[in-house]
């Protein structure tokens, strides 16, 4: 046997929005299952997950993939946060996710999201100038060019790293203001979608540091007349999928409005910036769905409706928003009565 190193990852308390935290752990390898790896602890009152009295917590593993930032045989390793006495600490969202997903498990539900985040440098996304700002939209959305794209080496080294990590990415593109790009996750079940999520953004973080560039997922990164960034989510269940299940994707687009105020609440901080029935979004006040429709609250993609089964693509989630949280919300209203 040989000493490998295990990155533990895990979400902090902070509000509105958690971030991410993570330590080293020295043990004994190879690592084959999640039970080979102990739990851990941490110091709570540095976190906003305890107060200094009675400071420690718990991380539990739940997940571990391949670590490609390190040597062979390390590891990724994602965690719940638990109080010490073995309780779900009040910040773990995933908890909740597992209870709903296990309760609904007979509608096979998958998830494939789709992360925007912004590149910057300096107080500024990169591609934007010292003064002023950089020719309009139209130009950078997958673009090629020095003058249209900024960032790339960082965008093929994380999209190297998370393949080698075993993360199911499905896609990189630029996106349509500078600096933005997106990655795509999935399709997977829920935990595995919204784990793989978290470490694809701890990857983006880490590698990040090695170029002095810092990532944001902040839902409205320059104010104006530019892209927000969004987490959108497209979502089916076997219903959907079957032959036939356009009526299943319908039914739900009817659920979702219902319920609207409800996801709107877990879809991310500040997203009412983004959310303005301007630049591909449909208003934080309004729902309406519809096919092909990049404007609309939830978009029935074009394939889909000439199938007649397939998925729907819900575009009201933030950049910023906890997969954990908004998996959790969109299988309870679909999926329930």
């Amino acid at each position: 046997m040989k000493t490998i190193k295990a990155e533990y990852i895990w979400l902090d308390g902070q509000k509105p929005t958690a971030e991410l935290r993570s330590k080293t752990k020295i043990i004994e390898g190879p690592v084959t299952k999640l039970a080979q790896i102990p739990d851990w602890g941490f110091d709570g009152s540095s976190t906003e997950q305890a107060e200094g009295r009675f400071s420690d917590c718990a991380l539990k593993p739940v997940s571990f993939f391949p670590d490609p930032l390190r040597e062979e045989g390390d590891i990724l390793v994602m965690c719940e946060v638990m109080h010490a006495d073995g309780s779900v600490h009040e910040s773990n969202s995933r908890a909740r996710l597992r209870k709903i997903a296990k309760k609904y498990a007979s509608a096979a539900p998958w998830f494939g999201i789709e992360q925007e985040y912004t590149l910057f440098r300096d107080g500024k996304p990169l591609g934007f100038p010292e003064k002023g700002f950089p020719a309009p939209q139209g130009p950078y959305y997958c673009g090629v060019g020095a003058h249209h794209i900024f960032g790339r080496e960082l965008v093929e080294d994380h999209l190297e790293a998370s393949l080698r990590a075993g993360l199911k990415v499905s896609g990189v593109n630029a996106e349509v203001m500078p600096g933005q790009w997106e990655f795509q996750i999935g399709p997977l079940g829920p935990l595995e979608v919204a784990d793989q999520l978290w470490l694809g953004r701890w990857l983006l973080h880490q590698l990040g540091e090695e170029y002095g560039i810092s990532v944001t997922l902040s839902p409205k990164p320059v104010q104006g007349d530019w892209n927000g960034a969004g987490g959108h989510v497209n979502f089916s269940t076997k219903a959907m999928r079957k032959p036939g299940g356009i009526k299943a994707v319908e039914a739900a687009c009817k659920k979702l409005e219902r319920k609207h105020q409800d996801h709107i609440e877990v879809y991310g901080a500040g997203n009412e910036k983004r959310l303005t029935g301007k630049h591909e979004t449909c208003s934080i006040h309004e729902f309406r769905f519809g096919v092909s429709d990049r404007g609309a609250s939830i978009r029935i993609p074009m394939s889909t409706a000439q199938k007649k089964s397939g998925y729907l693509e819900d575009r009201r989630p933030a950049a910023n928003m906890d997969p954990y949280k908004v998996c959790a919300r969109l299988i309870e209203t679909v999926c329930g009565k």
